[in-house]
Parts: structure tokens; sequence; C-alpha cells
């Protein structure tokens, strides 16, 4: 298993991840198979989504906020609404990789989501030939 390591910045926040993913590939030489990635955190996740346009980054976090607002009352204390959003978004993303390349459509990208930050965050992942 390999790790990739995402520092977030805000509470809230969108990485794209697209070009380190690849570099891992790249670096350990990965030909034909499936990369699946992992976010180990209750409070982030890992997803694919439009990697061309950060307005829809911004969309999508403004409108989790919308329907898990942090202020909202929750039966758990911390952090419910980042827990939440996690579990909305998905922990697990599963790659085709061709000829060492991720197959992405044209405008898709790998993106990690901090539900709860900013802090340093993991992406682990596992490849299969």
């Amino acid at each position: 298993m390999d790790r990739l390591l995402v520092n977030t910045s805000s509470r809230e926040q969108l990485v794209n991840i697209t070009t380190p993913t690849q570099g891992l590939i790249t670096q350990r030489g990965w030909r034909d198979g499936i990369l699946t990635l992992f976010c180990p955190h209750t409070s982030a996740s890992v997803i694919l989504a439009e990697g061309n346009d950060p307005a829809v980054g911004g969309d999508l976090l403004r409108n989790l906020r919308r329907l898990l607002p942090p202020d909202q009352t929750y039966l758990h204390q911390g952090n419910p609404d980042a827990h939440l959003k996690s579990i909305l978004a998905g922990q697990t993303v599963q790659l085709i990789v061709e000829q060492g390349q991720m197959q992405l459509g044209s405008w898709q990208g790998v993106f990690f989501c901090e539900f709860d930050g900013p802090r340093p965050r993991e992406v682990w992942a596992k490849f299969k030939a």
C-alpha cells in the first residue's frame, strides 16, 4: 500500500490530487490494472469530479454546507456535519490504469474533499494488476 499526503488549508476544501495520483502510478511503474484510492478519515472523502472548472468544487461544498450546516443540532458532538458530508461523498474511488495512465473522462479529476480541516491528511493507494 502507498500513501498520498494531502495538506489542507481551510475547514472545507477540495484539493485536486489528479497529478500526484498519476505521479504515484508513474513512480511505481504500474502499467495495467485497477488503482483503488481510499480515504481513511471520517471527516474527509476522495471523489471523481469535474476537474476543469473550479466552480464545481465550490458548488459541491456550498450545497453540502446547505444540506448539513455546521451549526445544526446533531446527536453527536464535535464535527458531526463533517462526518455526514464524508459519508455522502464516499471514501473510495477505483481507477482503471492502462499503459501507465489513469483512464479518466475528458473533464474528470481526482479530488480530496476536506470537511474538518485544516490538517495533514492521507489517501491510501492500492494497485492490483
